[in-house]
């Protein structure tokens, strides 16, 4: 087994900036006290405290046969693909924070816009929190460990501030290499990235509307049938991914196996690994961070792997980094 698989850091990048060992063993699962900067007073951060729930809600239509539709449902599931592998999994996470390989400015640009349409925050938002996520992990400040309790890491430590965190949550520090690019400090600006969001809910209902509409010959049928597609295409589609990449954060820090000692308490958990086409083999993924491929058995299928691989063989991704140990 592997004792000591940081990678080597992007030559950019500080060690305050990117991920630095801690300096001790892993001594197996503890428990993190609850941040008592977060409840010591309570300071809840209502954009997400009302945003969340009331995105569930919407959701929750699709329950209604109103809303029904074979098409959204499709969309639905086809967008977990396109938004949260290609946005999240494939550019925010393995691209941008972790630079495990290079794209064309225009793609990178492209996946990008998918994955502010997962509203998940800016891209630099999402990169900062999570190389924090790295440097910290599973201790003070990481942002979202289960080890204080599994509610917290999934989406508890997004409703309350927590001062531990915000004392080291600095873009400056973490994102310099990112907002160097106008295109990503154009999103940080005006809430351009919720305004991005907010077309692509226009630009379902459009389409459901003008399909809908001359399909059936009525307005109100196009009007039912854009209503489902942005239930399902958009409502729906972005409380799954949210719940995927909350998992990565809690799941695969609590239950799972470990192919590496690291010294955090990640594990690899295959049912994560699936559901989150590959960003659940999460132990491998800490012991070898900048590596593109998450899977490192033959077994631990990949999918966001798989498209990078796409990518390169298509001339679309350079200087892809593979893992330094395939597993037998």
């Amino acid at each position: 087994m592997a004792t000591d698989t940081l990678p080597d850091k992007p030559e950019h990048i500080t060690d305050e900036e990117y991920v630095t060992p801690k300096g001790h063993e892993h001594a197996g699962p503890h428990h993190l006290e609850w941040p008592a900067t977060a409840v010591n007073p309570i300071q809840v951060r209502w954009r997400y405290a009302v945003g969340i729930p009331a995105v569930h809600v919407l959701a929750c239509l699709a329950f209604f046969p109103y809303f029904f539709s074979w098409t959204g449902v499709v969309l639905a599931f086809l967008g977990l693909y396109v938004f949260g592998t290609l946005g999240i999994n494939l550019c925010y996470h393995r691209l941008l924070t972790h630079q495990g390989f290079v794209t064309p400015k225009w793609l990178e640009h492209t996946f990008a816009i998918l994955g502010v349409c997962t509203m998940q925050d800016t891209p630099a938002c999402w990169i900062a929190m999570h190389r924090i996520h790295h440097k910290h992990s599973d201790d003070r400040p990481d942002p979202h460990s289960p080890l204080v309790n599994f509610l917290w890491g999934h989406f508890g430590w997004l409703m309350f501030q927590n001062r531990d965190f915000t004392n080291v949550y600095d873009y400056q520090r973490f994102t310099r290499d990112i907002l160097k690019d106008p295109f990503y400090m154009k999103l940080e600006k005006s809430e351009n990235w919720l305004k991005v969001y907010a077309a692509s809910m226009v630009v379902f209902f459009l389409a459901g509307f003008l399909i809908g509409w001359p399909l059936w010959g009525s307005v109100a049928a196009g009007v039912q049938f854009g209503a489902s597609l942005l239930v399902w295409g958009v409502f729906v589609r972005t409380v799954l991914t949210w719940h995927i990449t909350w998992s990565v954060n809690s799941v695969t820090h609590v239950w799972g196996y470990r192919n590496y000692e690291t010294d955090d308490n990640s594990r690899n958990n295959w049912l994560v690994g699936l559901w989150a086409n590959g960003e659940g083999w999460h132990n491998n993924h800490h012991a070898d961070q900048r590596a593109a491929a998450h899977g490192h058995k033959w077994w631990e299928f990949d999918v966001t792997w798989l498209t990078i691989v796409l990518l390169e063989k298509l001339g679309l991704a350079k200087e892809v980094v593979r893992p330094r140990v395939w597993k037998q």
